[in-house]
């Protein structure tokens, strides 16, 4: 006999809703008739109902068999007989198992000098397809059966790195086991950086030749019954076009994998990704991807959001050795939130609102942030950092912040009508500091920009346009008109910084022109308005008609000075802005776009309910 899936020495075995195993076992062998089994425990003691127990049949050269009622815990000696044939698997537990998924800092990256002591109740699938005690790495890519990991590695098998190699997965299982005081078993399916693309489920049918594919081969062997699913990606999908996919994207893949493993509430933990030096993409991207992470934790059910903002890192963008224990613990407490352990607490940290209010000092404002799920108190290691209040006041930096309970107080220079032109946001940019947990070591997420005043449906300042070579002036525009699509089409592309896009340091003295082109992309048919600031004479068409034209612009550049409203239809239309540079006085313009037909109903309900343009060139 022998055992080809559900069935190895020191594995864990997922227990079933009463706490007791439910195996299904594959295998060869040459007898025909049934399968019986035998499961002994601690010092040989046969356990109940599972003495020479039929679990089985054999025929064809296969046998398939259904181990059930092995209580959580062991470890076991199971040995299966048909016919004259039997076999033995020692060293087996029962308990839960949890593949652990994404990219590098799933993989681990962290200094090997920081792991985690092993704990024996502890086990892990190897990417060589044996199971061991839990320890880093247990990405040990060099040894992986999926020929996926060498494709993508440029068709080379895997190096082996004797320095670096600690993720979060073996603190997140030790967490785990001290929290129900049953065995773990993680199932190691990451692999650096991978994107969404390659972790399509559409690709499950390439089996070991594709992420997804490999994945739910290593559940099928070991039995096709998980806990859930710890997962740690999305620092490949940041660029601008994937950031806008990765929602959708990640949707998908939590329904394929709720319908693969056959659970339609598989617990599903992710992580937020944290921060990045020296990173291809803009911070546009960045960000655009760790708010589609939390917003999964509010539209899709039994999902948690575990944010990583404030952890320590060994390079980069790989969180050390060190914290990814800490890391792994947040994803232990989160899933045990989901799960509703006795004890676990709440899920993790989330956004409530904010308001503003007079400070009482010289006019100005305090902006009042709340949050949900605070376990304890909000605290920080030393002055807590990492809120702003962004442009369109470039001044608006919070100078002082304060940590009331779960709420967080922000103090600047700004009064109250300044204030609530503002938007706030916490880790923004690609390299913050942030340092505000809770008190039970849960970090603040990600998030913003959130609008201050009044409640609406707003895009994010445009940040890329298609620019314009510099042109000769044409002084308050009277006779400009708007260039066409083929002329635009040979502009080069621009990602500004900052929410406004400034060009100054690239004027001469005299007077020039320039012009920003953009796209909008709307899934509907919608009312919308321009909302535009500049700082020099301006026009602005749609789909190549005037709607706006300022000849007497001048400094300073206000955010939403002018509101154009337009009706776009369902498609794609063209926003073009020409401005003149004023004698070199100009800096440039904002942009974005606010939705006109959306009740109030709708704005209370967040984005979801009504949807923006998406904006490209």
């Amino acid at each position: 006999m022998k055992i080809t899936s559900g069935l190895f020495e020191h594995m864990v075995l997922q227990r079933n809703g009463k706490k007791v195993s439910d195996a299904r076992i594959e295998g060869t062998c040459a007898a025909a008739g049934e399968v019986r089994a035998t499961v002994r425990g601690k010092g040989g003691k046969t356990i109940a109902g599972l003495a020479d127990a039929f679990v089985g049949k054999a025929m064809k050269g296969k046998f398939a068999a259904r181990l059930r009622g092995m209580p959580a815990g062991g470890p076991y000696e199971v040995t299966l007989r048909a016919g004259g044939e039997s076999l033995t698997v020692s060293d087996v537990l029962v308990g839960d198992v949890w593949i652990l998924g994404g990219q590098s800092n799933m993989q681990g990256c962290g200094l090997r000098k920081q792991a985690a002591e092993p704990h024996p109740m502890v086990r892990a699938f190897f990417m060589d397809d044996a199971w061991r005690v839990a320890q880093d790495p247990i990405h040990n890519m060099w040894d992986a059966v999926d020929p996926v990991h060498m494709e993508i590695n440029g068709n080379k098998r895997h190096a082996v790195n004797t320095t670096h190699g600690v993720g979060p997965g073996v603190a997140f299982g030790q967490d785990m086991h001290r929290r129900t005081g049953v065995p773990q078993g993680l199932i190691a399916c990451g692999h650096g950086g991978t994107s969404m693309t390659q972790w399509d489920p559409a690709r499950k049918r390439k089996g070991g030749h594709s992420l997804y594919g490999a994945t739910i081969r290593r559940f099928r062997k070991n039995g096709g019954r998980v806990a859930g699913v710890a997962w740690y990606q999305g620092c490949s999908d940041t660029l601008p076009d994937a950031a806008a996919l990765y929602l959708g994207r990640m949707r998908r893949l939590i329904a394929a994998m709720r319908r693969d493993f056959g659970d339609p509430r598989l617990p599903f933990a992710l992580v937020q990704i944290g921060r990045v030096l020296r990173w291809g993409g803009d911070a546009a991207g960045w960000n655009r991807v760790q708010d589609a992470q939390l917003r999964l934790q509010k539209i899709v059910p039994r999902c948690a959001c575990v944010p990583a903002i404030d952890l320590r890192m060994d390079d980069s963008i790989h969180i050390g050795g060190a914290d990814q224990q800490r890391l792994g613990r947040r994803l232990g407490q989160a899933m045990a939130a989901l799960l509703k352990l006795p004890g676990a607490g709440k899920l993790p940290i989330s956004f409530r609102r904010a308001t503003v209010r007079p400070s009482g000092v010289n006019g100005t404002a305090e902006v009042v942030v709340e949050f949900d799920n605070v376990m304890g108190k909000l605290r920080s290691g030393d002055r807590p950092v990492g809120f702003d209040l962004g442009e369109p006041t470039p001044a608006a930096h919070v100078f002082d912040t304060r940590l009331e309970g779960s709420t967080v107080v922000l103090r600047s220079l700004l009064g109250r009508a300044a204030a609530e032109a503002c938007s706030l946001t916490y880790g923004a940019g690609l390299m913050p500091v942030c340092n505000i947990t809770d008190e039970a070591d849960r970090a603040l997420p990600v998030f913003g920009p959130v609008a201050l005043g009044e409640l609406m449906a707003r895009s994010a300042f445009i940040q890329r346009f298609r620019l314009s070579p510099l042109l000769p002036g044409r002084g308050r525009l009277h006779g400009v008109g708007c260039p066409s699509e083929k002329e635009i089409a040979c502009w080069a592309t621009r990602d500004f910084p900052a929410n406004f896009c400034d060009l100054h340091a690239e004027w001469g003295t005299g007077d020039q022109l320039v012009f920003y082109a953009a796209v909008i992309e709307c899934r509907e048919s919608m009312r919308l308005a321009a909302q535009i600031g500049y700082d020099g004479p301006v026009k602005l068409w749609v789909d190549g008609v005037e709607k706006y034209h300022d000849p007497n612009g001048t400094n300073p550049a206000v955010a939403d000075a002018g509101t154009i409203p337009f009706r776009a239809g369902k498609g794609s239309h063209r926003v073009t802005i020409a401005l003149g540079t004023n004698g070199g006085r100009a800096w440039g313009v904002f942009l974005r776009f606010k939705r006109l037909d959306v009740t109030q109903r709708q704005l209370k309900a967040g984005p979801d309910a009504w949807g923006l343009p998406g904006v490209t060139v």
